[in-house]
């Protein structure tokens, strides 16, 4: 039994949006539960999620492995992944990382958009690389089984990252800069070495990042996900949608700017619309993924490649990442 994955969510949670995950059929889900904050105010956001644990123990379940992903498929429960689009939560204590995990985080970002104490975001005119702290983040994220995320990085960060990285990493929601150039879009540079170290790519619908924003087709981008899958390998592709469903216009703000900057950091995009570009018609919430499924047969991949893309090479990707490294006896 296959099962379809979302490597990248940042909704307004709500018990409708639990609801339509499970009216499509979505196994799992990565969902982001901070962006700039703190280190205590991530445990309150870990504190709101147990309270939807709770109230809707039907429809949802933490997942801390992938073995927790297929126990959800088969209860019929969504399994919830938690990650940060920051390294912030860890503040500037590498002690926190193992604590982190220990909560249930399994995906961090070292870095969004900005330089960060660990690298350079893709924003940055000049990107210099892993910092001597990030190297060594890098490392201890791998013994504790954090997978790192590299999507709002800069290339030769992200290069360094793949490089130093004894395991696979992941850039959850970005799609291939040949397609569309949007500063978070990856060069088949990035994409390839990725590729080659069994690393994984969720490709995005997030307009920004969708060529020809929320005009894009369903087949041009089910076409993009076929020569994806040509240049990565399809088990190396699978779907992170960057959905930001029922957001307010001022969640952009909180993402943009953070604490950093006084003034509105406008992102990919108009600076005539700061707030989130309209979706494509044929993406607007969980039950689409059916849609997406139909478009990837239509655009020639095989029936084992479309699965793998739904989510079944997120969940060998969860098998592999999610556990601490093994030390010889």
């Amino acid at each position: 039994m296959g099962v379809r994955i979302d490597g990248l969510q940042y909704a307004n949670w709500s018990e409708k949006i639990f609801r339509q995950m499970r009216e499509g059929g979505v196994g799992a889900v990565h969902v982001t539960i901070t962006y700039h904050e703190t280190f205590r105010e991530t445990v309150l956001n870990i504190e709101a999620w147990n309270r939807w644990f709770e109230a809707y123990p039907d429809l949802i379940v933490q997942a801390r492995t992938a073995a927790d992903v297929r126990r959800a498929r088969d209860s019929g429960r969504t399994a919830i992944v938690f990650g940060s689009q920051n390294p912030s939560c860890m503040e500037d204590d590498i002690g926190l990382v193992e604590v982190l995990h220990t909560l249930g985080l399994r995906f961090m970002q070292l870095t969004y958009n900005n330089q960060s104490l660990l690298a350079a975001g893709c924003y940055e005119e000049e990107d210099s690389g892993l910092t001597r702290m990030g190297r060594e983040v890098v490392d201890e994220m791998n013994r504790v089984g954090l997978v790192i995320d590299m999507s709002h990085s800069g290339e030769r960060s992200t290069l360094e990252a793949i490089e130093r990285s004894s395991r696979p990493i992941a850039i959850t929601h970005a799609n291939p800069a040949e397609w569309h150039p949007a500063l978070r879009n990856k060069s088949d540079t990035v994409l390839k070495a990725l590729g080659e170290t069994g690393g994984m790519l969720g490709l995005s619908l997030y307009p920004h990042h969708l060529k020809g924003g929320g005009d894009c087709t369903l087949q041009e981008f089910c076409d993009m996900a076929a020569r994806t899958a040509d240049l990565m390998g399809p088990e190396r592709v699978g779907i992170g949608s960057d959905l930001c469903q029922d957001q307010p216009d001022s969640v952009v703000h909180w993402m943009r700017t953070g604490r950093w900057t006084k003034a509105m950091d406008y992102g990919e995009g108009s600076a005539d619309q700061p707030g989130f570009p309209p979706m494509p018609d044929w993406f607007s919430d969980s039950r689409d993924f059916s849609g997406i499924e139909r478009g990837l047969r239509e655009a020639g991949l095989g029936e084992t490649e479309v699965a793998g893309i739904m989510g079944e090479n997120w969940l060998r990707f969860f098998e592999a990442g999610f556990g601490p490294t093994q030390v010889a006896e």
